[in-house]
């Protein structure tokens, strides 16, 4: 760890210092012939679902780079934090190889509900498909799962309103799909604002069709669910090669024990009660940010 080379980045300016009718595609952290490393939002899903180039994180890439990057790793749709793409076939092919060997350290950022012990903890617990749910997406821990390994270490706790939360850094040892939000939720201790595994997934399926109530609001606390890959780091042209995105401020908010005020995701598709995006040509990057283009006004945090 001494000799890795890290890139930190705090969260970047917000949408107000922007063009007007302009955001940035991405925040980037690093780029050079061979990588792009940048600061996934929380609200934007990796891969391209429904809406037009500007609704997925892998086609903003693609429009950056004016080809098809190779995305190694991916995080769910509210996890924000620390990517990696490859530029060239040969990088993807070593990174994946990075991935597959266990060579890549990914750690995170999670503000969870109750007092888990201080300390340092690990769970073993399989993660497979849960049968019994309504949400088509939704995984539990069952004896007959993939095996799935996290460690954890809960370094603070605080009270609000009569409720006690935990701060908790967690590490990946495997990459099951949601597995930091089930593991943490079997311990006990799930996510704060969790719409699937933090207590009632009703929740998740009045968001889906856009049906929260404010009762469901005031229990989520919090828009995303508070998990945040902070670091990833990984061997690289015989050394280390580390980076970090900050969580951002809504995040840092609530793990400070602050109220954050509710906020409408800005990366949810168009509907008719959204403003529709501006239509333009494509702008190229300004000095200090992440590239530019045409859309509907985008805060971090």
């Amino acid at each position: 760890m001494d000799s890795c080379r890290w890139r930190l980045h705090p969260p970047g300016p917000g949408h107000d210092r922007r063009p007007p009718g302009m955001v940035t595609l991405f925040e980037i952290l690093y780029e050079d012939a061979d990588l792009l490393v940048l600061r996934k939002p929380a609200g934007l899903v990796c891969h391209p679902t429904k809406g037009d180039e500007f609704s997925s994180l892998v086609s903003r890439v693609r429009i950056h780079l004016s080809f098809e990057p190779h995305m190694i790793h991916r995080l769910d749709r509210e996890t924000g934090g620390v990517m990696v793409f490859a530029k060239t076939d040969e990088a993807g092919a070593e990174l994946r190889a990075l991935w597959a060997a266990g060579l890549v350290t990914k750690e995170y950022v999670a503000l969870v509900r109750g007092r888990m012990p201080l300390g340092e903890g690990a769970i073993d617990a399989p993660l497979g498909r849960e049968v019994s749910s309504a949400v088509a997406i939704k995984d539990c821990v069952r004896p007959d799962g993939a095996a799935a390994r996290t460690r954890w270490r809960c370094e603070r706790h605080f009270e609000r309103e009569k409720e006690v939360y935990s701060w908790v850094r967690v590490w990946l040892d495997t990459g099951r799909k949601h597995q930091i939000r089930i593991h943490l939720s079997h311990l006990g201790y799930p996510i704060l604002g969790d719409k699937i595994y933090g207590g009632d997934e009703r929740i998740y399926l009045d968001f889906v069709v856009g049906n929260l109530s404010e009762a469901q609001r005031r229990f989520l606390q919090v828009p995303f669910h508070a998990l945040h890959a902070e670091r990833l780091w990984f061997p690289w042209n015989g050394s280390e090669l580390g980076f970090m995105a900050a969580p951002e401020p809504w995040l840092s908010d609530a793990g400070a024990g602050k109220d954050v005020p509710w906020f409408d995701d800005p990366y949810a598709p168009p509907t008719e009660s959204r403003t529709s995006r501006p239509s333009g040509p494509f702008v190229g990057p300004s000095a200090g940010s992440g590239p530019l283009v045409p859309g509907f006004n985008s805060q971090e945090g």
